[in-house]
């Protein structure tokens, strides 16, 4: 290891008590994200001189990248992941008051789209140790209308895949995989990406092989696929050798094809995702092994599972003496950058909570659909557990040093919660010095 290993004592001060930061080197190079070189500019600029900026070979050649890459059938890029998702829900047939098994602790595209094809999310706890949806807490869920589950890999790290699997299995669901976090991933020797009857992966900029905007749907069952092209595509429509080309005037709507522009882009991200992957995992791996040591739980994976990271969460102990909201301030003080997780609980937004879903087409006057009321205390489990997380920087390019200042803040906080715990509640906490 590189750097020169740095641990508290007893007479460190944190900066929230008038301390020097121990957070001292510059973290924006370190987490500068995506990364774009002359490689992605040369790909772009072929695409611009060519001139054909709607049906460019490059979109194609993404599809077959992601078909080799996953070893999968079928792959239809879509100009974002919200898209592929939407063509996940109509292609695999849902129909209104149809229920489907999801997670509350997720973007909202995971969920979301459905709502366009009628179909209703039933909300599950989440499990506390990979992230994703609880395999029984989801089991007791199930009623004769469900119809699938969306399996999400929450930050990269995969679901518990066998009994999630198992499940489906036992009541004929369909598995609909979003594997947006979690590019390079395995899960017993096979990719996130290729457990699902249908899965997609985002490709928007924050992504680990973003296009800018994009999305990408992969499927081995060519019913689902042609489905999904006649959703969205028209031009492919037309190429159709079956029934379903009489749709090429129409297709069902909507049009979801990538832009040439970002497929040139993604072309270029999946080429190295998984060299940029292994140096943000070097990092992450080193940064949870020591945050374990504190007490956190950092979630490495069991033996069988190989995680990625699209985001960096850690679990707060049980046993903390100071609210989370103190911990990021005092943290913050020391030059980290910390935060609250950046997704809300879907199931306690205004879209659920106030009916606001009953509004859509596919419900509007219907009287044969019973809708649900959904209530923001219905998930004790995965309201608790997300209110003890706390964000950290992914590091993808990250050195050593700046990675030991931060086990060095921690260090220094963990080692005073006490007396930050004391001097917060006499209101002489410096927050004066907190910066972010």
């Amino acid at each position: 290891m590189n750097g020169v290993k740095m641990t508290a004592t007893e007479n460190d001060t944190p900066a929230i008590l008038g301390g020097s930061k121990a957070v001292t080197l510059d973290g924006s190079a370190a987490n500068h994200w995506p990364v774009i070189t002359s490689e992605e500019e040369e790909k772009v600029l072929e695409v611009l001189r060519d001139g054909d900026l709607s049906l460019h070979q490059v979109t194609r050649e993404l599809e077959d990248d992601y078909r080799e890459y996953y070893g999968v059938e079928h792959a239809l890029a879509h100009c974002n992941g919200t898209a592929a998702l939407l063509a996940s829900f109509f292609a695999i047939g849902l129909k209104p008051g149809d229920e489907v098994l999801v997670p509350s602790a997720t973007h909202w595209a995971s969920v979301v789209p459905m709502l366009w094809t009628g179909a209703i999310p039933v909300f599950c706890e989440s499990e506390l140790e990979r992230l994703g949806i609880d395999p029984a807490d989801a089991e007791q869920r199930i009623t004769s209308r469900t119809r699938a589950i969306v399996i999400v890999h929450l930050w990269g790290m995969p679901s518990r895949m066998t009994e999630l699997l198992a499940l489906a299995r036992r009541y004929d669901l369909k598995v609909i995989e979003d594997a947006s976090h979690a590019p390079g991933a395995t899960w017993r020797g096979r990719k996130c990406g290729t457990l699902g009857d249908v899965s997609v992966f985002s490709l928007q900029t924050s992504k680990l092989a973003p296009a800018g905007e994009g999305g990408m749907l992969l499927t081995n069952t060519y019913a689902l696929y042609e489905k999904a092209i006649c959703m969205g595509d028209v031009m492919r429509i037309i190429e159709l050798d079956s029934p379903a080309r009489r749709l090429a005037a129409t297709s069902y709507g909507q049009k979801t094809r990538i832009a040439p522009i970002s497929a040139a882009v993604a072309r270029v991200q999946l080429k190295h995702l998984e060299a940029r992957t292994s140096l943000r995992n070097r990092n992450l791996i080193y940064l949870s092994k020591e945050l374990a040591r504190l007490g956190f739980q950092t979630f490495l994976p069991p033996s069988h599972v190989q995680r990625v990271y699209f985001e960096f969460l850690v679990r707060c102990p049980d046993e903390l003496q100071i609210s989370v909201e103190t911990l990021i301030e005092a943290l913050t003080a020391e030059g980290c950058e910390v935060s609250y997780p950046r997704y809300p609980l879907l199931h306690q937004q205004p879209l659920f909570t106030e009916g606001l879903y009953a509004e859509l087409g596919a419900f509007a006057g219907r009287k044969d659909v019973e809708l649900p009321r959904y209530l923001p205390n219905a998930l004790p489990i995965t309201e608790k557990a997300n209110s003890t997380f706390i964000r950290l920087p992914s590091f993808p390019l990250a050195e050593y040093p700046l990675l030991q200042q931060y086990v060095l803040a921690f260090q220094k906080v963990l080692g005073q919660v006490d007396r930050i715990k004391s001097e917060s509640g006499r209101g002489r906490v410096k927050t004066q010095t907190v910066v972010g």
